[in-house]
């Protein structure tokens, strides 16, 4: 599983840590407004909704492995494009490629950890995948932001290309074949009220669930078992993708900060980020989800409410690494509630609808900073991702059941 799933994931997670102080900044080097900022921020969310349901579907028809390194593909391409392009349509543009390549990758990624991980291993396996994450991270934003300084922006971006060309390369030698996720369901079978009840039957163990289409599957068991679920995420990711535009933004036209000095704010905050992600995953197979959950995103809300009071490097790097620690103990909750909610004859739909929901937050996120900063400042509209997190937490803990056993 390691090679599988887990050291392509570590490179990929570096590369895209390169743009994190790169990107917003490069896009405000264009003299756009930061609603156009926010936007091209959100690019990569709006790929990941437009392609997350067809690439859920993808995965009942392909090889796993096809889908992953289709998804490198796209990602890779968007990244050598944008090393040479100035204009901020196109950069737009490819950043919503890059979503689709992280839809098929992440999706594919994710199906083979719903399949691989028995229900009381889950947290802390998929937590490690969290923390895998954060581990390539570590280092990405303080990379970009010398290789920026140094080289200019393009630079970057043909680094990020290069990363992703050897973990495509890399994929295709050690990745082995998966078959398509799920049980495929007999001809013939429709989309209706039949179906449903056949779903809600299944559910509650009086059917099979091969007597249905995988969607059918998924909408009713979608909205029997969501609810809150969905409201949560969307808010969860919504500070999370907002955290990428505040700390560069208030970091460089708040502070005066320069691109490297907003790399190294972000690694820092990145390595307090993976201190928690082991505890992350004992806490969630041992106590439950929600308590890892809700104090991550409480943490995250009060980080972000603290760095409009910042002055100057140090007291953002402060503000940013408590956001990195909420964010550390929040390591994989999102993919963990998923895979605990996916019907087994419907995974990769129900995976792909899932991830929809969180990557609507990621793309709110950046747009709702953007056009705030724009209207009302960027310190009011730290404030307002700062409720969102809250939102987030309150969201959990009161709205949504706990999907595992305690001491299970």
């Amino acid at each position: 599983m390691w090679r599988s799933v887990f050291v392509p994931t570590v490179a990929l997670a570096f590369a895209e840590g390169l743009l994190v102080p790169v990107l917003p900044l490069f896009v405000a080097s264009l003299g756009v407004p930061f609603w156009w900022v926010g936007l091209v921020l959100a690019g990569e969310a709006i790929g990941m909704l437009v392609g997350d349901l067809p690439a859920g579907s993808l995965l009942r028809r392909v090889d796993r492995k096809v889908a992953m390194l289709l998804g490198i593909a796209l990602l890779g391409v968007a990244a050598l494009g944008a090393a040479f392009v100035d204009a901020v349509v196109a950069i737009f543009a490819l950043r919503v490629l890059a979503g689709l390549g992280a839809a098929l990758w992440g999706i594919s990624r994710h199906a083979f950890l719903a399949d691989a991980v028995p229900l009381h291993r889950r947290g802390r396996m998929i937590a490690a995948f969290g923390g895998a994450q954060r581990i390539g991270s570590l280092a990405g934003p303080a990379v970009g932001g010398v290789v920026a300084a140094l080289g200019g922006f393009s630079a970057a971006f043909l680094l990020y290309a290069a990363v992703a060309g050897l973990t495509f390369a890399y994929c295709w030698r050690y990745l082995e074949s998966a078959p398509p996720v799920g049980r495929r369901v007999r001809p013939g079978v429709r989309f209706g009220a039949s179906s449903l009840l056949a779903v809600a039957s299944a559910a509650e163990g009086e059917a099979d669930v091969d007597d249905v289409s995988p969607w059918a599957a998924v909408w009713a068991l979608g909205w029997r078992r969501l609810g809150a679920a969905a409201a949560g995420v969307l808010m969860a990711q919504a500070i999370r993708a907002g955290r990428r535009i505040v700390i560069p933004l208030y970091a460089s036209a708040v502070l005066g900060l320069d691109v490297e000095q907003v790399g190294w704010i972000v690694s820092l905050a990145a390595a307090f980020d993976v201190v928690l992600f082991p505890v992350a995953g004992w806490v969630m197979d041992r106590f439950g989800r929600k308590h890892a959950i809700v104090p991550s995103f409480a943490l995250q809300a009060v980080g972000m409410a603290l760095v409009p009071l910042t002055g100057g490097f140090a007291g953002l790097a402060a503000a940013a690494s408590l956001i990195g620690l909420g964010n550390g103990l929040g390591a994989g909750t999102r993919m963990t509630v998923g895979a605990d909610l996916a019907p087994k004859d419907a995974v990769g739909e129900f995976l792909g609808a899932w991830r929809l929901v969180g990557d609507g937050g990621a793309m709110g996120g950046p747009v709702l900073v953007g056009a705030l900063a724009d209207a009302l400042g960027l310190a009011f509209a730290t404030v307002a991702v700062a409720a969102v997190g809250a939102g987030a937490a309150l969201t959990f803990a009161y709205g949504v059941p706990e999907t595992v056993r305690r001491g299970s």
